[in-house]
């Protein structure tokens, strides 16, 4: 006896292949975003030499030409991150600095700092390496120089109520800015103590230190230049 198989007419025909789900293209401002993210991601894992525009290429899903034609190559991609970091940084600390009392006007500018580190790790990664390059923006030294400049101006505020020679502020906004910055490489990998611990350490010795300065500091040792 004969058994009838019925057939699903809304099958795709053994001679027919599969329909491939069509992909939606990107508009040429959502590739170069999607290029900025993965030339950030390498460049923070892998360097700038250690990069290639294969492998950007690659992980975008597009070839090399595409890489070019938005910014004439890794050098350009490497400028745009790092211009756009270094921005994101000032931006953070400059915006951070609103209280009126110089010991928390440290504070916020320790806070912005560890702040920016704990939440852009592969930016600042980029940042504290040496420039294989020239940038428009300049280098991360000069970066922390334009955040010092914000923190002189505080300094040279409080140098003049104390009686203090207020053309010694930069000097002084130099070195306590810089001290946050190499503090904040080295918590970039130990992670430890917690973020605020580390604020309140920073600040601890910055203002202990600026409130018991001397006038005219001496040296105790023979050498005197």
């Amino acid at each position: 006896m004969m058994v009838a198989v019925a057939t699903d007419s809304s099958s795709t025909p053994s001679n027919e292949k599969p329909r491939r789900a069509r992909r939606t293209r990107m508009t040429g401002v959502e590739r170069r975003q999607q290029l900025l993210e993965i030339g950030r991601t390498l460049f923070a894992e892998k360097g700038f030499e250690g990069t290639s525009v294969e492998e950007i290429a690659a992980k975008a899903g597009v070839s090399k030409p595409v890489v070019y034609e938005h910014f004439g190559g890794k050098e350009g991609l490497y400028a745009v991150v790092v211009d756009r970091e270094m921005r994101r940084l000032l931006d953070m600390v400059t915006s951070s600095l609103t209280a009126g009392h110089p010991r928390e006007l440290c504070e916020q500018a320790a806070f912005a700092l560890l702040d920016y580190i704990e939440e852009y790790t592969d930016g600042f990664r980029i940042l504290v390496r040496d420039s294989p390059i020239p940038q428009s923006t300049g280098s991360f030294a000069s970066l922390i120089s334009d955040i010092a400049t914000q923190v002189e101006d505080i300094l040279g505020r409080e140098f003049k109520n104390r009686g203090f020679d207020a053309k010694l502020a930069p000097l002084y906004a130099q070195a306590l800015v810089g001290m946050v910055a190499l503090t904040g490489q080295w918590w970039l990998d130990v992670r430890r103590p917690k973020k605020a611990e580390v604020a309140a350490h920073l600040v601890n010795l910055a203002w202990h230190g600026l409130d018991g300065l001397e006038p005219k500091p001496r040296l105790i040792g023979h050498r005197k230049s």
